[in-house]
């Protein structure tokens, strides 16, 4: 369904330009000093987000050279002869 056909929809049309306007008035409040996240939380989460990142990157290089591994014992002169 293309843009251009919903605006082409009166109808549709309206309700479109009536939830913009609702959204418009309707400033989303801020989040409260005291439970907005701290510098140390941030941090934190970063560092455990870091530490995510390099134990997939260091699982994902060990099951790229088990896959390698594998199809090479798969090309091996003895496993071609088997087939």
């Amino acid at each position: 369904m293309s843009r251009s056909w919903l605006y082409s929809q009166p109808d549709i049309r309206d309700q479109i330009q009536q939830l913009r306007g609702a959204t418009r008035r309707a400033p989303s409040s801020p989040v409260p000093a005291t439970q907005r996240a701290s510098d140390a939380s941030l941090l934190h989460r970063l560092q455990a987000a870091s530490e995510r990142n390099r134990t997939l990157a260091e699982e994902n290089r060990r099951l790229h050279r088990q896959l390698a591994e594998a199809l090479g014992q798969l090309r091996t002169p003895e496993s071609l002869a088997l087939r």
